[in-house]
């Protein structure tokens, strides 16, 4: 019996399902953005930390993430947010199917070209996406 074998499955079973890059540990971070983009980043994500149950996930408003086909394949079909709540819900519903959500710090640096569409209208969005899921998940 080659031991290898085992070995193999016992670390496909510790392998994470979703790989999400995140600002909010250490080694992690952002560049390029003014003190009240920064706020604002930090203070979504706080909210969403606090009212959503995600097993510990630290960046739920990042979209910097790699995903195995079979857990898109069975989380997307029951997504139904949209904007920035979809990358929340996600999270949340991958965690409540019990799938390991594994971290990596980056370091997000402002875009050269454009403008970030972060306004009034994209706040409110998030607000009611975030209470949505908060209330429906």
């Amino acid at each position: 019996n080659n031991n290898n074998d085992d070995d193999d499955d016992t670390n496909k079973k510790k392998k994470p399902d979703i790989v999400s890059g995140t600002r909010y540990r250490p080694g992690g971070g952002v560049a390029g953005w003014d003190a009240f983009r920064k706020l604002t980043s930090c203070g979504a994500n706080f909210l969403a930390t606090f009212l959503l149950s995600t097993g510990g996930a630290s960046d739920l408003t990042g979209s910097f993430r790699l995903y195995e086909r079979a857990a898109l394949e069975e989380i997307l079909p029951r997504v139904q947010s949209r904007g920035y709540a979809f990358q929340m819900e996600i999270l949340v519903r991958a965690h409540r199917a019990g799938m390991r959500i594994g971290e990596v710090p980056i370091t997000f640096v402002d875009r050269i070209y454009g403008e970030s569409k972060l306004g009034a209208n994209e706040i409110v969005m998030y607000l009611k996406g975030l209470l949505t899921l908060f209330l429906t998940t």
